[in-house]
């Protein structure tokens, strides 16, 4: 028996005339339409004039565990099972990567409807390089998490793009500006192609301020690289920068390697500071804290 399809659908983010052609034919046509809402998706084939022909089953992050086999089983199956989420492409920051990693896993075919994207509308709309950028997806909720993933990027040169919840706006913004600097430039895109679509532009310092009084609605945020290092960082200052990644979950090589290039300095350099720091960590008197 011949193995199904996987497509995965691109949905509107805001104005539901943004829908790529394709989606209705492929709501149509497949076996299985998989839908992070199925409520959502109702009001989205009304707005299409469309009538989805086969079985609509809800895919979200509460039962995407236990759905992913049977989807699967259906696709070794035959079956062609079209997966959409609420809005933009499915997978990003959005259920869909742990079938799409299941499908591949089994050789079944994985294709796309490429539709609207928030990261790329923002990014493009953001007055920012576009040249080169890095998706950083949500931030962790908790203070302390969100400190140490922005910490990790502060030095990063490549454009940031960031979703967030519209009421925990102002405190990343401020955690931005604590670790990035308040005057490093970004975009807050609210409401992307919708009747309110706003973006407001700044230091992150401004645009901390202003978040403060209340934000509605769906939140992209972009952020300006960091600027080409001329500082002279000391040995110690290398120890430090390289201690935060491994705190934060890296390999000591990567962190190593990730300092250096963005100091735009020789790894064995950042290495050497760090086997210094750890030798005389052995040496001193064991009260306090070292590289271990």
């Amino acid at each position: 028996m011949t193995a199904g399809t996987l497509v995965l659908a691109g949905t509107p983010i805001g104005d539901t005339s943004d829908a790529p052609p394709r989606l209705a034919t492929e709501l149509e046509s497949a076996d299985i339409v998989a839908a992070e809402d199925t409520r959502r998706l109702r009001r989205l084939t009304q707005a299409l004039g469309v009538q989805p022909a086969g079985r609509v089953v809800s895919y979200f992050e509460g039962n995407e565990a236990a759905r992913t086999p049977e989807l699967v089983e259906a696709l070794a199956g035959g079956a062609r099972v079209l997966l959409v989420t609420d809005a933009g492409m499915p997978s990003v920051s959005d259920p869909g990567y742990r079938l799409v990693a299941a499908a591949v896993e089994r050789d079944i075919k994985v294709t796309a409807v490429p539709g609207p994207s928030a990261v790329l509308t923002a990014l493009a709309l953001s007055g920012l390089p576009v040249d080169r950028f890095c998706f950083e997806g949500f931030l962790p909720r908790k203070a302390g998490e969100r400190r140490t993933r922005l910490t990790e990027v502060a030095d990063e040169r490549r454009t940031l793009v960031y979703f967030e919840a519209p009421h925990r706006l102002d405190d990343t913004l401020a955690a931005m500006a604590e670790a990035f600097g308040a005057e490093r430039r970004a975009a807050v895109c609210r409401e992307l192609t919708k009747t309110y679509e706003e973006v407001k532009r700044g230091p992150l310092g401004e645009l901390a301020a202003w978040a403060a009084e209340g934000v509605r609605g769906e939140i992209t945020v972009v952020v300006e690289g960091a600027p080409e290092s001329t500082e002279e960082l000391d040995a110690d200052e290398l120890v430090r920068r390289v201690q935060v990644r491994e705190e934060a979950g890296e390999r000591r090589k990567d962190a190593i390697a990730a300092v250096a290039a963005n100091a735009g300095l020789p790894k064995r350099e950042v290495f050497d500071a760090v086997v210094a720091a750890k030798n005389a960590a052995r040496s001193a008197p064991q009260d306090g804290k070292g590289l271990s």
